[in-house]
């Protein structure tokens, strides 16, 4: 592992677990792992990707790190600070050094509040600036995602899906933050319009030195975005490494299968698909053994049961869930 003290963030066996209730006094009778057990870092100015299909939990993961769901239990450290179990008034001064994009910009962005309100926002909570301060930074940060100086008296009605996605990324960048999580930024867009929104963040990130957890399904994009990547299912990280490691030599059979779903631009190449059989197991009574394995009926299942599946370091940087029915 890399030296702690370049880490903005640090995760320990971070879970996230929702409790669900029956009966005639509503005791827990089960409760959702959507977030069971990881392990990550990221580090300053470093693009850390986080991919998986839908349901694995990488949204919930990235609200678990701002803090706008209490983790179950594990730590998070950011910026050296344990930010696990602070309150929230413990947690307003530091805010403006972490910040989120969510996936859809539509239900994000408050449409009763014009774009000028909607980007000052934060700048109000966390008492920066005076009014005019804070009408200049607004209309910087505005101008620097390409929107137009009238964009301030327009509600967010008025504007495309990718203007209103530019929007909440000046809106959290108004307050110069160290970590940006972005969850899902591009999914909903255009071809055209995707590009234009990841090369602005590659953009924004060299003149700002930011760092971002960028969370997405699609690896093509995600290659294109990031230093590292990290594989989750239902729930865990099973593999983690350099793109480059990830794309080239990668260890696990779920990430294999999610590499050999990447459309091939050459019509005339030859590829090897993957096909996933079986259905994702459900996080309320997942296997006991590994759920991958569970999942395509592998004949070494029943070696997983009941093992610890340890994280480990199979080469320098790259980690894996080592599993007998996962990886050779």
């Amino acid at each position: 592992m890399s030296d702690s003290s370049s880490h903005i963030l640090s995760v320990r066996d971070l879970k996230m677990h929702f409790p669900i209730r029956g009966g005639v006094m509503m005791k827990q009778i089960a409760a959702v792992k959507a977030v069971d057990g990881v392990n990550f870092h990221i580090e300053k100015g470093e693009t850390l990707g986080l991919v998986g299909e839908s349901g694995c939990g990488k949204s919930t993961l990235g609200k678990a790190l701002v803090r706008l769901l209490d983790p179950t239990a594990g730590s998070i450290h950011f910026n050296q600070h344990d930010i696990t179990h602070m309150s929230q008034s413990q947690l307003r001064p530091l805010r403006q050094d972490f910040q989120m994009v969510f996936q859809d910009p539509a239900e994000s962005l408050d449409s009763r509040m014009a774009v000028g309100e909607l980007v000052a926002e934060p700048l109000i909570i966390q008492k920066l600036g005076k009014r005019p301060e804070r009408q200049a930074k607004v209309a910087e940060m505005l101008r620097r995602v390409g929107l137009p100086a009238n964009a301030i008296q327009k509600f967010p009605f008025e504007f495309s899906g990718g203007q209103r996605q530019r929007i909440g990324i000046a809106r959290a960048l108004t307050v110069n933050p160290d970590l940006l999580v972005l969850d899902e930024p591009v999914s909903a867009l255009d071809v055209s319009v995707l590009s234009q929104v990841m090369n602005l963040l590659l953009e924004l990130q060299r003149e700002f030195g930011m760092s971002y957890l960028f969370i997405a399904h699609d690896l093509a994009v995600v290659k294109h975005m990031s230093d590292r990547i990290a594989v989750m299912y239902l729930g865990k990280i099973v593999e983690l490494a350099p793109a480059d490691e990830i794309y080239q030599n990668p260890r696990h059979a779920y990430t294999k299968a999610l590499l050999s779903a990447i459309p091939e631009p050459d019509p005339t190449a030859s590829k090897n698909r993957v096909i996933l059989e079986g259905d994702v197991p459900s996080p309320i009574d997942p296997p006991e053994g590994c759920a991958f394995g569970h999942r395509v009926g592998h004949p070494k299942y029943q070696e997983s049961i009941g093992k610890d599946l340890p994280f480990e370091e199979i080469a320098p940087g790259h980690w894996v869930q080592k599993c007998p029915c996962c990886v050779d």
